[in-house]
């Protein structure tokens, strides 16, 4: 699956499980500084995610603010 299509929960569950192994100090340099490039990008896609629902938050808070009062 591409990351794109990763839902907020995948990408979470798949970033924990680099940290996971890279605070175990059990992987070779090489592949720490691969799961470290997959962790930044996993991290920028939550961030994406959550940016998203903050933006829809706020969107439903202004047209509640907006709306006519009775």
């Amino acid at each position: 699956m591409s990351d794109e299509k990763l839902s907020y929960e995948q990408a979470r569950e798949q970033l924990v499980q680099v940290v996971q192994k890279l605070e175990s100090g059990s992987v070779p340099l090489s592949e720490s500084m691969a799961l470290w490039e997959r962790g930044e990008k996993l991290a920028a896609l939550c961030q994406t995610w959550l940016d998203g629902a903050k933006a829809t938050i706020d969107a439903a808070r202004n047209r509640t603010d907006e709306a006519p009062q009775p």
